[in-house]
């Protein structure tokens, strides 16, 4: 009943008039963000960033949030009007999508992939509404080795549930946390590794290193692609919406299913990428249609339904660790944290009881920014459409300008424009080297709170590493941790003892 009452008073905060207006534009720069390749939800909101500061916290949050729900939307269009995947938890998207589109029910594709994000991300606000004030409540009997011992669930969850090769990913990380140790100690206040640049006294901001590493080097490589925008033409009226709402029922327990793993994948973290894929994969095996799932021929509604769902349900629910224990879920999770320190605000439990209209204003919002965004997308989708008419030679030199402006913000440094500029380089070679940016970008904003609960911990020990098994819930966060670093060596001995 008390999350009830908080609600109702977050909706209150939520509904002025000038945190509808921010929600709205926030939803709108969100979708174009998401329709737009070049761009995506972690660097939309790392670009727009700078411009909150002078907002106050909540209304800034609120707009940011909406970015994020926007761009979550707008990834669908792209994938499906012109195979395209605007953002990486769209590629599952296109399997469908795109043959739905070429039949000529490009409407009905998209009707279904935004009433599905809906539903995904309602589900996954439901679940934190409920949930995140018992998980805050229980967070609050965290010391340095429980707050240690969940830094580094989230760093094991990245490896041991990684896609791809975990020891890249272990590098990223490894490079992730030398970058966090740049500048002041926390601890001691000693200076490290700044090799005599007055520059790099405050060390790596996150905020340039994201804006450079997902900003710059996705123009690089899509300039390097040479990427044409071909595509379908889609309209979307009343007639197709109510014929796709009265099909979408048959796919319930597909939804269900999807919005469960989203949000598991969302809070462990494992990503809303994985998630789509995870969701497609089993809807195709559990489907009586799964055979047809990506043809040419007979592609599937529910192709498109199970994508989607999952991957909106993720993107939210990745924010549940980040207010209850201040660890990210998701890149964008991980710039939203950022914004929360640049702020004043100490992401945790804390934050339920002092900051209570905040927390509960952007949960309010959550519900607000997620029915606008169904909205505008269901109206406005020939317009957002039209903007991949514009060729890329026009609008990859507007964004890599628009992340300059955003990087000089900052701090107003011409040195930081620098420093973006070379994150992007580095960006880049880890996408030709297929090495996850992720990690990388997770261990930077977590690095130094990670050193410090740990160095804290060995103080109250004396250095004895027992402390992160001195009872049962440090213990059993450690244990799980490590279960999951060694997973991936554990699956490839078992992979090789069947091959054998």
């Amino acid at each position: 009943m008390d999350e009830i009452n908080s609600l109702m008073h977050g909706f209150s905060i939520a509904l002025t008039p000038f945190n509808l207006l921010l929600m709205l534009i926030g939803v709108v720069l969100g979708v174009v963000i998401g329709v737009l390749p070049g761009l995506g939800g972690a660097n939309g909101v790392a670009i727009l960033l700078p411009l909150t500061f002078s907002m106050p916290p909540t209304s800034a949050i609120i707009m940011l949030s909406c970015i994020y729900w926007g761009a979550l939307f707008g990834g669908a269009i792209t994938s499906i009007l012109f195979n395209i995947p605007g953002e990486p938890w769209s590629v599952a998207t296109t399997f469908d999508g795109y043959p739905l589109a070429q039949k000529g029910r490009a409407g009905h594709a998209l009707t279904a992939a935004f009433t599905s994000s809906f539903i995904g991300a309602l589900f996954a606000v439901v679940l934190i509404t409920f949930l995140s004030p018992l998980v805050a409540r229980f967070a609050l009997k965290f010391g340095p080795p429980e707050f240690f011992s969940v830094y580094l669930l989230t760093f094991c969850a990245f490896i041991g549930m990684s896609k791809g090769n975990p020891m890249k990913t272990v590098v990223a990380m490894m490079l992730g946390f030398a970058l966090a140790a740049v500048g002041q100690d926390t601890v001691t206040g000693a200076l490290r590794l700044t090799f005599g640049v007055t520059e790099l006294l405050k060390g790596f901001d996150f905020l340039i290193a994201v804006i450079g590493l997902f900003g710059i080097s996705e123009i690089l490589q899509t300039l390097e692609e040479g990427l044409e925008f071909k595509g379908t033409k889609a309209k979307i009226n009343m007639k197709v919406v109510i014929e796709t709402w009265k099909e979408l029922p048959r796919y319930w327990l597909t939804s269900l299913r999807s919005s469960v793993v989203g949000c598991f994948m969302g809070i462990v973290p494992g990503g809303a990428t994985p998630a789509s894929f995870m969701s497609y994969g089993i809807a195709q095996r559990v489907s009586a249609n799964g055979a047809h799932f990506g043809s040419i021929d007979n592609p599937q509604i529910e192709g498109v339904v199970a994508p989607e769902t999952a991957a909106h349900a993720a993107g939210t629910s990745a924010l549940l660790p980040m207010l209850t224990l201040g660890v990210p879920g998701s890149p964008t999770a991980a710039v939203l944290l950022g914004g929360l320190l640049i702020w004043g605000l100490q992401p945790g439990p804390l934050l339920f009881t002092e900051q209570k209209d905040f927390v509960w204003g952007l949960i309010a919002s959550m519900y607000l920014g997620n029915i606008a965004g169904l909205i505008v997308v269901l109206t406005c989708v020939p317009l957002f459409a039209a903007i991949l008419r514009i060729p890329f030679a026009i609008v990859a030199p507007v964004i890599l300008v628009i992340c300059a402006i955003g990087a000089f913000t900052v701090h107003q440094s011409l040195f930081d424009v620098y420093l973006m500029v070379v994150f992007g380089i580095l960006g880049y070679a880890f996408k030709k080297l297929d090495y996850p940016l992720a990690p990388l970008v997770l261990a930077i904003v977590l690095g130094d709170r990670a050193e410090e609960s740990f160095r804290q911990s060995m103080l109250f020990s004396q250095g004895d590493m027992r402390i992160f098994f001195a009872n049962g819930l440090v213990g059993g966060i450690t244990g799980l941790s490590l279960a999951l670093l060694a997973w991936p060596m554990v699956a490839t001995l078992m992979a090789r003892m069947r091959a054998a």
